[in-house]
């Protein structure tokens, strides 16, 4: 069960497995709630050089100081995440630790790294180089329910790392596992323990990433055999989709799509309850198509995309995949294989990714509005309009029931209240520009495997 004042945000979480307690009673901000606009000024560094929230306006006293251990502890809330068969073993006091899913990973695109983001205390507490020659230029990370994060490269190659130091592997042939400590502490590759494995891919681009579901051990309470889901392609029109082992990094199968429409190939990526991996081609110039690879048989499904948004991608809870653009959203329904559309604000640049809260909210951003926009998931409407001061590329729910945005290819990420319209943010980042699964939670929210 779920406990505490957000039982609503975050009831969706109890179909998985394992005890996450998250110290928090539900979002909470300094900012002001009327506007969205800070009130405040706060900046955490630590001896690493991290930079912590920061909050426009002049330097004042906040509950958010730099000596906090996160946000207020007015009551936690504790997800008692059972297996799908109760997991009676783990459940409070059980489990994995409380931080497993208090992250969000943030690609660096112009420096080749990926950020780890607490999404408590908001201070960034590592950054990694995502390929072995720095150049990867990453654009989109999912975190699997073991808090691992996979980071794929525009130019080719995935990476796995780490969440947790007692993971980290000592492979550099010096006593001790050597990792980043921060933003400013950065560790050649090789030098860095934490990253778990590379895969390298030959394909031209590179976009997508999606952890799928492994297996719940209840001895351990620990997530096992777990699979990785990534996408990519080559310039005559010909995607491949593959499925890694996420213990190895080894393709474990593939398959090849062939009259794949546009320059960037297949952009988008997520994964349903049953495992199966959606993905969207990209084309500014007319129809797209949207796929389904089907975990199962590796047979895979596709559909023409009857509106004008094919831009962002994430599948709900009950297995609706919807496609986001400018503030504007597209819903398929695979049962009926029918679409629901809410026109973009601006057809001509339908940009921008989204995300579900799991409970009938899609959270999304209108290019190039500063604006983070709740579309009701039942009737495609927007329903709530929240100012902030920039337009996010990329739009996350973390684990506390705060949305996150990121700046596009700037060095800024919000986290938004959607209660209040308060909002925090982090000003640390390099070229920004992620949207997929960056905290776990939307993998978490659509179920369990129903075969």
């Amino acid at each position: 069960m779920v406990r505490g004042r957000r039982v609503e945000q975050l009831g969706a979480i109890t179909l998985l497995a394992c005890a996450w307690a998250c110290g928090s009673d539900g979002p909470r901000s300094d900012t002001s709630a009327a506007s969205g606009i800070a009130s405040a000024s706060v900046s955490e560094s630590g001896d690493d050089g991290a930079t912590g929230p920061t909050e426009g306006g002049t330097t004042a006293a906040s509950a958010d100081s730099a000596d906090d251990d996160g946000p207020a502890d007015t009551g936690s809330v504790v997800f008692d995440v059972g297996s799908p068969d109760g997991g009676a073993n783990c459940g409070d006091g059980g489990g994995p630790s409380g931080d497993t899913h208090s992250y969000i990973w943030i690609a660096n695109s112009g420096q080749g790294t990926v950020s780890k983001i607490n999404t408590q205390t908001i201070v960034e507490e590592a950054r990694y180089i995502v390929r072995p020659d720095s150049a990867g230029n990453p654009s989109r990370t999912s975190v699997a329910l073991s808090g691992n994060v996979a980071v794929a490269n525009r130019s080719g190659g995935v990476t796995k790392i780490y969440w947790n130091q007692a993971d980290c592997q000592d492979t550099n042939g010096t006593p001790g596992i050597q990792t980043s400590t921060g933003a400013a502490d950065v560790l050649p590759w090789g030098t860095e323990e934490c990253i778990a494995w590379y895969t390298p891919f030959d394909y031209t681009t590179q976009r997508p990433v999606a952890w799928a579901y492994g297996d719940f051990n209840e001895s351990t309470c620990k997530y096992e055999n777990e699979k990785l889901w990534t996408a990519g392609g080559w310039n005559a029109g010909l995607a491949e989709v593959a499925l890694l082992d996420g213990d190895t990094g080894v393709v474990e199968q593939s398959v090849q799509i062939p009259n794949v429409i546009g320059w960037a190939q297949l952009y988008g990526g997520a994964v349903d309850g049953d495992g199966n991996f959606w993905t969207v081609d990209h084309n500014w110039n007319g129809a797209s198509t949207l796929i389904r690879v089907n975990r199962a048989d590796f047979t895979y499904d596709t559909w023409p995309v009857t509106g004008q948004v094919h831009y962002g991608l994430t599948v709900d809870p009950q297995g609706r995949a919807w496609l986001c653009g400018s503030g504007g959203a597209s819903r398929f329904d695979p049962v009926g294989e029918s679409w629901t559309h809410l026109a973009p604000m601006d057809p001509s640049s339908p940009l921008g990714g989204c995300m579900t809260d799991g409970q009938g909210t899609l959270w999304h951003s209108p290019y190039p509005g500063a604006a983070l926009v709740g579309i009701d998931t039942e009737t495609v409407t927007i329903v709530q309009s929240i100012p902030i001061p920039a337009y996010v590329h990329g739009v996350s729910i973390d684990f506390d029931g705060y949305v996150w945005g990121v700046e596009f290819s700037g060095t800024r990420a919000f986290r938004v209240d959607p209660a209040t319209g308060m909002f925090d943010t982090y000003d640390g980042l390099s070229g920004a520009y992620t949207y997929s699964d960056m905290t776990g939670f939307a993998l978490s929210s659509v179920g369990a495997p129903s075969g």
